[in-house]
């Protein structure tokens, strides 16, 4: 009997250490893609992450000085080991840590800055693995598709990357190619994290994010199929049309299938890269208008909106006909579709934020779902303090104290802002990512909204207000009502900015003139 088992002993020994030869000395078969070590990764980083919470602030009173201090050390030990957990497991867990990494003004900046590096560290598949989905997909080689195919991608990101290449025909195309493992993978995936948030969810009853989970299971399957992303495209750059600064990629359908899209290739810097603008005689305060108009319009007239403008998938160019600048707007493969319920109400609260109408911000803050919690909702939509928006968002720009204010308050009512996120609709949890997305550029453009960047919101907010009126009236003289107010109120917004440039002008002249008097021009 010892003889046998020794005996079964050598040979298991023997297979388990084949095996794993096999495995590490396989390229193409990553130990990674395994579930058990994917699953055990997860489960061990949140049980030393909850672990970390539980002791470390035990023993400080709540709120002193030196709890924060703690607290804010606490937070970046965690979100480093997310960080790496997240790049172990790619696919599904960087594309839900990429979502987190934009809640800049909603989650601890400790979490947000940390989890900003996965847009540069998504995974790269090999050329051996492009070339597998390209011939299951479109049942030819590469070689037989194209006439060139750079093995070096554009950039890579958590579901996909994309090659540049030349058709047989001399056109030059953009290949984006799905990740091999991430389909199959997001499902079990999705399942994980809802499994870990409620686990989480007992040992702390006040941590409620359990809306990304319900955001990943409703996204990421739209995200996976690529024919959905050029639908998108279509949908978007058909609805845009009126803007001559807006460049969308137009898609190649006969190329094209769930894990292959080809599309035109657009060259072009960056939104938020300055020095590129600067070299290319760009104006950064006319792409920052540009991108203001454009998602005004999309959320408050069309309620259909691009909802992951990260500067990887907004680029700006010359345009090489007319060289007027140019705003190109990539990977369509995320957008929320607003109901006209929530679409209006925004409209509304945006209105009574901008002309600070508190009372209409409180009753349209609890009609989206905000509840007592409407200050702290007022704040997360604008990025601003209450005070501010008491005062008047369009008053005054935002200053570095206060936005330090607000992303330490991030910190200090995470509880409140978890729950307001599972109780506002489920498209506001979109909206919310996009606009931090587009703070950010504006931060890195220095370009932070101002008046008229706000007047420009409430101008799509009057349209869309007024069409859904002349849409709901069959009478000739009600329609005709409707449209003399909307171009009364137009007016009026007009004439406001024009009394704000004025103004500018005369300050200007002012302080030239006093400039003048003190350093006078030699003679």
């Amino acid at each position: 009997m010892a003889r046998k088992a020794l005996k079964l002993a050598s040979w298991t020994s023997m297979a388990l250490a084949a095996s794993g030869i096999y495995l590490y000395s396989n390229k193409y078969l990553d130990p990674n893609d395994f579930g058990a070590v994917r699953v055990g990764r997860a489960v061990a980083t949140t049980a030393v992450i909850s672990y970390d919470y539980l002791t470390s602030l035990k023993s400080v009173p709540y709120g002193s000085e030196e709890y924060l201090q703690l607290r804010s050390k606490v937070h970046l030990r965690s979100a480093r080991r997310l960080c790496e957990l997240c790049c172990a497991n790619r696919g599904t867990f960087i594309k839900v840590g990429q979502h987190l990494g934009a809640l800049d003004y909603l989650l601890p900046a400790e979490y947000t800055s940390t989890l900003k590096v996965l847009h540069s560290q998504a995974p790269q598949s090999s050329m051996q693995e492009i070339r597998q989905v390209i011939r299951e997909d479109l049942g030819k080689e590469i070689h037989d598709l194209f006439q060139s195919f750079d093995d070096t991608p554009l950039g890579t990101a958590s579901l996909a990357q994309v090659h540049k290449a030349v058709l047989h025909d001399g056109r030059t195309v953009a290949v984006k190619v799905q990740h091999p493992k991430v389909r199959a993978q997001s499902s079990k995936d999705i399942l994980l994290m809802e499994v870990l948030i409620l686990a989480v969810k007992q040992l702390f009853p006040e941590f409620e994010f359990m809306w990304l989970v319900d955001e990943a299971k409703k996204n990421l399957p739209l995200e996976l199929d690529f024919l959905n992303e050029g639908r998108n495209a279509e949908k978007v750059s058909q609805m845009l049309k009126h803007f001559d600064f807006l460049k969308v990629p137009r898609i190649h359908w006969d190329l094209s299938t769930e894990r292959v899209l080809l599309m035109e290739f657009v060259d072009g810097g960056q939104v938020n890269d300055r020095d590129y603008m600067e070299r290319n005689k760009i104006d950064v305060n006319e792409i920052s208008r540009h991108l203001g108009k454009m998602y005004s319009e999309m959320i408050f007239v069309n309620g259909f909106v691009h909802c992951d403008p990260h500067p990887g998938n907004v680029l700006v160019r010359k345009h090489p006909g007319t060289g007027k600048a140019e705003i190109v707007l990539l990977d369509h493969g995320l957008y929320q579709v607003l109901t006209e319920e929530f679409r209006l109400n925004y409209c509304h609260l945006w209105q009574s934020l901008i002309w600070t109408d508190m009372k209409r911000v409180k009753e349209y803050s609890q009609r989206l779902g905000a509840g007592d919690l409407y200050p702290l909702f007022a704040c997360m939509l604008t990025a601003r303090s209450w005070n501010s928006v008491n005062r008047g968002i369009s008053q005054a720009p935002v200053t570095a104290t206060e936005d330090l204010e607000i992303r330490n308050n991030a910190a200090n009512y995470l509880p409140q802002i978890s729950q307001l996120l599972n109780h506002v609709p489920r498209q506001m949890l979109l909206i919310l990512k996009t606009n931090d997305l587009l703070r950010g550029i504006e931060a890195a453009l220095g370009t932070r909204a101002s008046a008229s960047s706000f007047l420009n919101m409430s101008r799509c907010c009057i349209r869309a207000l007024a069409e859904h009126k002349k849409k709901n009236t069959c009478s000739f003289f009600r329609r005709t009502q409707i449209s003399f107010r909307e171009a009364f109120n137009l007016w009026q917004i007009n004439l406001h900015e024009l009394i704000l440039r004025v103004k500018g002008l005369k300050l200007a002249d002012r302080v030239l003139a006093l400039i003048c008097w003190l350093f006078p021009a030699p003679l």
